[in-house]
């Protein structure tokens, strides 16, 4: 479990994080979502002691992770998939990390196995591509068989395989009862990963909650419709529905505050024939927008 209370961070004048307190969970796999600027890598820097709070305290299992002994065993993290020396091999690397802990030599290749680069395993880091980095640093997240694990933009670099892979791979880490804590821009993936969001802007807590919950405060669920006879479904929604045009040339209208079967209805008993009914979930990306709209530091003009 991590654990924030307060959390506030300046440098200068500026407050990176002010008055943050959350709380993720064991057993979950909890998204960190914010816009640039929002203070998600300054918080995950005091999380692992890198960075000291101005005010407040964040712990790992109850613990500030400057006081943990051996502190691999404990947290594992991958914060920036290019820390580490270019001339070193990717065993020689992990080899490093492991005897700073006393871990074995033998959970190296375990670890090496479990991200797919003990082919490469020799071969020096430098030369990695930024998808086998990423999996180099992930499997120095897992040396130590840690319970609680940080990842930030953990799939950067990795293609359609690695994306999928990794998904798979921090559910079953929460399904064994770990902390997973993961920061990431791509929301598309977000919604297929996390379970849990803390959202923040500006430094501050927006929301904690779960990934549905989220999406079903800040968005509406609408209703695509298609059909030859657009206007007489119009007459008939009126009064019922809120219809608006689909922003495409195909035709459709977007109908919403109503569910489908009623649609259905409506026109099977007027006549009217429909070429496509079909939901129109909210999206991550939809309620992200939404709910931190005034937290954007950079506004782009178009």
């Amino acid at each position: 479990m991590i654990e924030a209370s307060g959390l506030t961070k300046h440098y200068g004048t500026t407050a990176a994080v002010d008055d943050l307190s959350f709380t993720v969970r064991p057993g979950r796999v909890t998204g960190f979502l914010g816009p640039n600027g929002a203070g998600k890598s300054t918080t995950m820097r005091m999380i692992l002691g890198l960075d000291s709070p101005t005010r407040g305290r964040v712990t790992v299992r109850g613990q500030d992770y400057r006081s943990l002994r051996e502190p691999l065993r404990v947290v594992g993290a991958l914060l920036d998939a290019k820390w580490v020396h270019p001339n070193r091999s990717a065993r020689a690397h992990l080899q490093w990390l492991a005897r700073s802990n006393r871990i074995p030599d033998r959970r190296v290749d375990e670890v090496l196995e479990v991200v797919g680069l003990t082919q490469v395993a020799k071969r020096r880091a430098g030369g990695f591509s930024l998808g086998m980095s990423q999996r180099l640093g992930i499997a120095g997240a897992l040396l130590g068989d840690p319970e609680v694990l940080l990842f930030d933009e953990p799939v950067n670099g990795l293609d359609p395989e690695g994306i999928l892979w990794i998904r798979h791979f921090m559910h079953r880490l929460a399904e064994e009862g770990r902390t997973v804590f993961v920061s990431s821009h791509l929301l598309s993936e977000m919604a297929q990963t996390a379970q849990d969001l803390i959202v923040i802007g500006r430094g501050r807590l927006i929301a904690q909650t779960t990934t549905e919950r989220f999406i079903a405060d800040a968005t509406e669920d609408t209703v695509r419709v298609r059909s030859p006879h657009l206007d007489r479904l119009r007459e008939l929604l009126a009064g019922h529905a809120r219809v608006t045009e689909a922003a495409t040339s195909d035709g459709a209208l977007v109908v919403h505050g109503v569910e489908p079967s009623f649609i259905g209805e409506l026109a099977a008993s007027n006549g009217v024939t429909l070429h496509e009914l079909s939901p129109q979930l909210g999206s991550l990306e939809e309620a992200f927008m939404q709910l931190t709209k005034e937290s954007v530091e950079y506004h782009s003009t178009e």
